[in-house]
C-alpha cells in the first residue's frame, strides 16, 4: 500500500499541509492515519462501483421475489456494509502499516525476482491457492457453534443474496476472512503492483459470488467456487466454504454440487411460483 500512500502524500497530504510540519511522511502515526483515510475511501468506492454495476447489469432482479428475500434487503445490506467498513479498516491498516514500513516481502523492481516476469504468473497462482486454503479453514471455523452466532451469523441473514451483500458482514468476520491476503506478502515475495491488482480482484470476486449469476464455463464447473456454490452455502450453511476453488471443500468433505447446476435453486423457485400464480389467475378468470 505504499504506492497509493506515496501518491496521496505527494498530491494531497503534503502540499495541503494536512498534518503538522513535524510529522514527516515516514512517521508511523501519519502513515497509519493516511492509510485509514485511503482504505475507507477506497473500500467504499470499490464496493459501490462493483456492487452497483453488478446489481444493474448482472444480478437477476427476479430473485427479489423469492420468499426468503428480506423486506428492504438491498437497503439493509448497504447500511450494514457502510457500518462495517470503518471498524474493519483499523486492523486492516495495522497490517498495511507493517507492509508499508518494509516488514513484508513486497518488492517493486522485477529484477529483484529470480524468475523475472514469469514470477508474476507464479505469484498470482500461489497467492490464490494459499489464500483460498486459509480462507476455507477460517470460514469453516466461523461456522463453529460457539463462534457462529456472535460473528458470522449476520452474513447469513441474507439467504438469497444481492451483490450488495458481498461485504455485509460483521467487521471481525470481514477482517478474519481478508487476513490471508495480508499474511501472504509477509511469507512470500510479491510485486507491489501485483498485490494491488490482486486486492482489487479479490474484492470484485467477492461481489461476483453474491450476484446470483451461475454461469461458469462447463470445463471449470468442478473446480471454480462461483456464485452457484456460494448461493448453496447461504442456503444450506455447512457446504462450499471455499473462496475461489472447490479443492478444500472436496478435501474437507464439505463440497456440495450446486443445486443450480441440477436445474433447481432460488431462481427456479421464483419461476415456479410465477407459473403457479399465473395458472391460478387464469383459472379464476375463466370461471
Amino acid at each position: 500500500m505504499d504506492i497509493p500512500l506515496a501518491l496521496a502524500d505527494h498530491y494531497i497530504f503534503t502540499p495541503y499541509r494536512v498534518y503538522p510540519d513535524s510529522w514527516t511522511e515516514d512517521y508511523w502515526v501519519r502513515q497509519f492515519l493516511s492509510l485509514l483515510v485511503i482504505t475507507n475511501i477506497g473500500a467504499y468506492a470499490l464496493y459501490f462501483a462493483t456492487a452497483t454495476f453488478s446489481y444493474h447489469f448482472i444480478f437477476d432482479k427476479r430473485l427479489m421475489k423469492h420468499p426468503q428475500f428480506l423486506k428492504n434487503q438491498v437497503r439493509r445490506e448497504i447500511i450494514y456494509t457502510c457500518k462495517t467498513v470503518p471498524p474493519m479498516s483499523i486492523p486492516t491498516c495495522v497490517c498495511m502499516l507493517f507492509e508499508v514500513r518494509g516488514y513484508g516481502k513486497l518488492y517493486d523492481d522485477i529484477s529483484q525476482s529470480s524468475l523475472g516476469y514469469f514470477s508474476i504468473i507464479v505469484d498470482v497462482i500461489s497467492f490464490l491457492l494459499f489464500t483460498d486454503m486459509l480462507i476455507y479453514w477460517i470460514h469453516r471455523w466461523l461456522h463453529h457453534p460457539l463462534i457462529y452466532k456472535y460473528i458470522h451469523k449476520d452474513h447469513h441473514k441474507w439467504k438469497v443474496t444481492t451483490p450488495f451483500a458481498s461485504h455485509a458482514f460483521h467487521y471481525i468476520d470481514g477482517f478474519l476472512q481478508s487476513a490471508p491476503y495480508h499474511i501472504y506478502p509477509f511469507l512470500f515475495p510479491l510485486h507491489k503492483y501485483v498485490f494491488l491488482f490482486l486486492f482489487f480482484v479479490v474484492n470484485v470476486w467477492t461481489v461476483s459470488i453474491h450476484d446470483g449469476d451461475y454461469r461458469v464455463p462447463e470445463v471449470l464447473k468442478p473446480y471454480v467456487n462461483g456464485a452457484a456454490h456460494h448461493t448453496d452455502h447461504h442456503l444450506f450453511f455447512n457446504y462450499n466454504y471455499g473462496q475461489f476453488f472447490t479443492l478444500w471443500d472436496r478435501i474437507g468433505g464439505s463440497f456440495r454440487n450446486p443445486i443450480a447446476f441440477e436445474g433447481k435453486g432460488p431462481l427456479v423457485d421464483v419461476l415456479e411460483m410465477e407459473k403457479k400464480s399465473n395458472g391460478v389467475y387464469k383459472n379464476t378468470k375463466s370461471e
